[in-house]
């Protein structure tokens, strides 16, 4: 990496106005983040506050604001942001500026300023290899083309009208300059209570890392509950403890404490296991490392009697000699530790600090206490989430086959992604041989999701791979699949889901409830001069479709009512075949319903429509263009199991 400059900024457009270069008067907002995930989206709710705030008040520049400027400054301080997070990793200062120039022309921009604490972490392409960055030279004309800084930069560098990068000892800045020229009448006044939640959203989450003075006479009045309020909303709904972890540390220092330390305990490790060092966290971060050194020589344990309340405990470094400064981290002060526990289990321990005083306030040692309490809860929370998970992921890889059958004479493609929910899916999927040189092939879908499913897809692919072996033809299969599912043989699935639950921690619904199941189920028999014969019936299920090389689409079998329901049901089959180059396509309701707002994947045959696109196509080709297909059809990612088989005749 080239020399790194001091008090030096790196311009993108040579020639335009520069940070800091405004005469007029200015308002300024400020905040510091954690380097963590959630620093982008309170940045976000930071700045759309600041310029709600800066309008509320009459600015004469703010007039100016319109939507657009405020999308504009919303992305950039998005990629800037995030940018930090990822390269650097360290706290995040974010200042956004607005500048106003008189004259007789007299115009107004909005300046972001985003900080990292790891200089020698370059953003990327800031400064190509070996390029002179010695004071007074200058790189503009030598830096890299735009398009090798990657899209955020690039989106930063197409929305501003000036960017580039500060360096200042122990920290780097990127800037970028924002225009305000949509002069526009002002808006309705802002709502005052949205802008002081975001605002305060983004300051709770870390408030200034420096700050020098702190008024521990808040907590006695309304501070200390919407501080716990708003602790609340930022650790519930966080599915990693580690992450939990994470943000509790940012949140105690160094709004609390100077410093913090969290251990976890290991979950089922016994009396004898050592907690787990998860967070290590100074307002000095030049101490933290020193601050974790000390930690690690032993990990702190309270006696088993010791409540949730806070107990008194040395700091974890010996003094120093009166005759030297104490290293960072290593300052005269006290600590207090805290059993972190949830439904009666110890969970781990929580160390704050804080230097220079003899004991903590007891305001903010019971304030502590009480965000310790919402902490317990938020980790038992993650802990329940991922045992559910694990769970989850053991009986999925359970139901299904560890490997299909290959058809003589087809190529097979299967593709199946459960929704990310941490539960078992309903989907499932089987390729099996079966005597008399037949080859049978099942896509299915539990009614629901969790242990109840997991149970029902359980029985139904053995009973399925039994029936088949028995040589009962199709619409027989599922005849007498049909009646097993409403039979008292499904009282044994019921129990074995209501210990499955159990052991998840999951809750069910009343175990009379029916299982329904949508299936399809078909056999295919090679022709001795190329291609098979497919025998196929439908049950409740999406009807598959049938590819033509000429790109002709057709349903392949008729709807039927769902296995589950009705008793006296005689299940019929469609018989057709598929030739060499014809493709079967078969999916779950995964596909078939996919949704973008208000419409569906398969309105208007957009199923169809897409497979037409696929002929000619080996069956490999076909499944990843479906798969492509149904995920950029909406922005959020699928909230169902998709599955989907095809089978191409060679």
């Amino acid at each position: 990496m080239a020399p790194i400059p001091l008090q030096r900024d790196i311009v993108q457009r040579p020639g335009t106005a520069r940070a800091g270069y405004a005469h007029g008067p200015r308002l300024a907002g400020r905040t510091s983040l954690p380097g963590i995930p959630l620093a982008p989206s309170a940045a976000r709710r930071f700045v759309r506050a600041a310029l709600a705030e800066w309008t509320g008040l009459g600015v004469p520049a703010a007039v100016g604001f319109s939507d657009r400027l405020a999308d504009d400054a919303v992305t950039v301080t998005n990629e800037l942001v995030t940018n930090a997070v990822v390269h650097a990793g360290t706290t995040v200062d974010l200042i956004l500026r607005l500048e106003e120039e008189g004259g007789d022309e007299p115009s107004a921009a909005l300046v972001l300023e985003v900080t990292d604490h790891h200089p020698a972490r370059p953003v990327s392409g800031d400064g190509p290899e070996g390029a002179d960055l010695e004071p007074g030279g200058t790189v503009a004309d030598d830096l890299p083309d735009p398009a090798e800084y990657g899209r955020g930069l690039q989106l930063v560098a197409t929305l501003a009208e000036s960017w580039g990068i500060t360096y200042r000892t122990g920290l780097k800045t990127v800037w970028a300059r924002l225009p305000v020229d949509d002069w526009s009448g002002p808006p309705a006044p802002p709502d005052q209570d949205s802008v002081r939640r975001g605002l305060r959203a983004a300051e709770i989450l870390a408030p200034a890392a420096r700050r020098t003075e702190r008024d521990d006479a808040v907590w006695d009045s309304r501070g200390a509950p919407a501080f716990l309020a708003e602790a609340s909303d930022l650790l519930a709904g966080q599915l990693d403890e580690d992450l939990v972890a994470a943000i509790a540390g940012q949140l105690l220092v160094p709004r609390l404490a100077d410093w913090c330390a969290i251990w976890l305990e290991a979950e089922g490790g016994g009396p004898g296991a050592a907690p787990r060092l998860a967070r290590v966290w100074h307002s000095d971060e030049t101490g933290t490392e020193p601050l974790r050194t000390a930690l690690e020589r032993e990990p702190l344990r309270l006696p088993p009697d010791v409540g949730s309340g806070p107990v008194p405990v040395p700091v974890p470094w010996p003094a120093p000699p009166a005759d030297e400064a104490p290293p960072p981290g290593a300052r005269d002060g006290a600590a207090l530790a805290f059993r972190i526990t949830a439904g009666g289990r110890a969970l781990g321990t929580v160390l704050v600090g804080r230097e220079g005083v003899a004991q903590v306030p007891e305001a903010v040692a019971s304030l502590v206490e009480d965000f310790v309490r919402r902490l317990g809860l938020a980790v038992g929370a993650a802990r329940a989430y991922t045992r559910q998970a694990t769970i989850s992921r053991i009986l999925q890889r359970g139901l299904l086959p560890s490997k299909v059958a290959e058809i003589p004479g087809v190529t097979s493609a299967l593709v199946y992604e459960p929704s990310d929910d941490g539960v078992v899916g309903g989907d499932f999927y089987d390729i099996f041989p079966c005597p008399g040189d037949r080859w049978c092939f099942v896509l299915g879908d539990v009614q629901g999701s969790g242990p109840e499913a997991a149970v029902v897809t359980g029985l139904a692919r053995p009973w399925l791979r039994l029936l088949s072996r028995e040589g009962f033809g199709v619409g027989e299969v599922l005849d007498r699949l049909n009646r097993l599912l409403l039979d008292d043989a499904m009282e044994a699935a019921e129990a074995a889901a209501l210990m499955v639950a159990a052991a998840g921690g999951r809750q069910l619904h009343d175990g009379s409830q029916s299982r329904f199941l949508s299936l399809l189920y078909g056999e295919v028999v090679p022709l001795p001069g190329g291609g098979v014969r497919c025998t196929v019936a439908s049950a409740g299920h999406p009807l598959p479709l049938l590819l033509r090389p000429d790109a002709s689409v057709r349903p392949a079998a008729e709807p039927q009512v769902l296995l589950g329901v009705v008793e006296d049901v005689a299940y019929e089959s469609q018989v057709f075949d598929l030739a060499p180059g014809d493709t079967l396509l078969c999916v779950t309701d995964g596909v078939t319903e996919r949704r973008s707002g208000p419409l569906m994947f398969d309105d208007g045959d957009g199923l169809a429509r897409v497979l037409a696109g696929c002929a000619g196509l080996p069956a490999e080709a076909t499944a990843e263009r479906i798969r492509r297909a149904v995920h950029e059809f909406a922005e959020q990612p699928p909230d169902d199991d998709v599955a989907l088989l095809v089978l191409h005749a060679d």
